[in-house]
């Protein structure tokens, strides 16, 4: 999930530096709700770990 994330990441990057603002809006905008969706799976994983031991 967090690769998806760097990759879209990378993608707005380069089609901003290219000037397509719209591709780079919308690539960023995967790329925040894919670290999220990471992040929150990341915490709640930690978390069942804790509580299982």
């Amino acid at each position: 999930m967090l690769h998806y994330a760097i990759v879209f990441l990378v993608i707005a990057l380069i089609a901003a530096i290219f000037g397509f603002g719209g591709i780079a809006a919308g690539a960023v905008g995967i790329a925040k709700i894919l670290f999220f969706v990471f992040i929150v799976m990341a915490v709640i994983t930690f978390v069942m770990g804790l509580i299982k031991k």
